[in-house]
């Protein structure tokens, strides 16, 4: 007797929740596995940081075969959990394994790239289900090829981070998705370029054997001010927060994981000491610390203008000023109904009147200690 899996399923595994992935457990596994519906299987264990990554991936996987439940099943075991005699019946020794599940249960181990693309796939082949997938975003990774890399590469007046990719290449495709928040989250910054080389591609053979490129993905950072432009290797990791700390560094920017600026975007150490020492002070105190604070903003560039405009703001009266308008724009931030370089110029703001409060003084001091002794 052949059931109807969304109703069966639901009969049989307690509490299960709005996501697309069944979940199976040793109970209930050989009544769904091979019981007329293919079904591809992660077993993964909750501490995995590879199982963290996939998931949101394996969620999307579900959401676009939703609409063909009774031909293809999307599941996941916890084989470290409550399904781990499960892992060891099919032989699991790390995490993520996915495993496909032929009609009858006959299993193969999936060896394939595990992004969306590549897992939609593979099911369509299996089954010949297509998949409902969305239509991809525009990209902010800048295309490369052989007409326009020595241009763009090898400008010496902006930093630029290359991907040598192959389109068949499994490791590049778990590095798009990565790759693509990074080059979003840069999109405003004109002089930190990420870019992306098919390095698979004949006609940009000559580009592949110049930079020594052997295995995919290879990356490589070109930094500016240099005539030959000799690249980097980057050898750091390969997730979203992994790049953009690495670009931070090399770039001298300030962004944030998952877009915007970081916390420390718009911060002078030499000010931050003035803003709380001028928080603190009253009458005459205040009065001095806002002179030196209009003698040291002569040389100090234009982030020095959101100190001054606070100082001043205080100093007329406006009551709680600083705890307001904190709150104000961290509501902003949170709805990020702005455009990009609007939020950008928030974050600014709201790092600057956090430099006000008490609890920065002990930052503030620390980084005076440095800046003093390079000197």
């Amino acid at each position: 007797m052949r059931f109807s899996l969304p109703l069966f399923a639901s009969a049989l595994i307690a509490g299960v929740s709005a996501s697309n992935v069944l979940e199976l457990l040793p109970e209930t596994f050989d009544s769904i596995i091979g019981k007329g519906t293919p079904a591809l299987v992660e077993f993964f264990a909750p501490w995995c940081g590879h199982c963290k990554n996939l998931a949101p991936v394996y969620e999307q996987l579900a959401d676009v075969f939703s609409h063909a439940k009774d031909k293809v099943i999307v599941a996941k075991v916890d084989a470290d959990g409550a399904g781990k005699p499960l892992g060891k019946r099919f032989g699991v020794t790390g995490f993520p394994t996915l495993k496909w599940f032929d009609a009858e249960g006959k299993e193969v181990t999936y060896e394939e790239g595990r992004d969306l693309e590549s897992l939609s796939k593979y099911i369509t082949k299996k089954t010949g289900v297509k998949s409902i997938l969305p239509v991809p975003p525009p990209s902010d990774v800048v295309t490369l090829d052989l007409n326009n890399f020595n241009e763009i590469a090898l400008d010496e007046s902006k930093d630029v981070l290359v991907t040598f990719t192959a389109p068949w290449c499994g490791h590049c495709k778990n590095l798009k998705p990565h790759y693509e928040k990074v080059a979003t989250t840069f999109s405003l910054e004109k002089n930190c370029v990420v870019a992306n080389l098919d390095a698979d591609d004949k006609k940009n053979a000559d580009i592949s054997r110049k930079y020594e490129v052997t295995g995919f993905p290879t990356i490589k950072f070109f930094p500016k001010g240099s005539s030959n432009k000799m690249p980097v290797d980057y050898e750091g990791g390969r997730t979203e927060s992994d790049i953009i700390a690495y670009l931070n560094e090399k770039c001298g920017t300030q962004r944030a994981v998952g877009g915007g600026l970081n916390d420390e975007a718009g911060r002078v150490a030499e000010f931050d000491a003035l803003a709380h020492k001028f928080f603190k002070a009253s009458g005459s105190a205040r009065e001095s610390v806002y002179k030196e604070a209009q003698k040291l903003a002569a040389s100090a560039g234009a982030l020095s203008k959101h100190y001054i405009r606070v100082m001043e703001k205080v100093a007329n009266g406006s009551a709680g000023y600083i705890e307001k308008e904190s709150k104000r724009l961290a509501k902003i931030l949170e709805k990020r109904n702005m455009s990009p370089v609007k939020l950008d110029e928030i974050k600014i703001k709201a790092n600057v009147l956090k430099s006000f409060l008490e609890e920065r003084v002990a930052e503030a001091k620390e980084k005076l200690g440095r800046a003093d002794s390079e000197l």
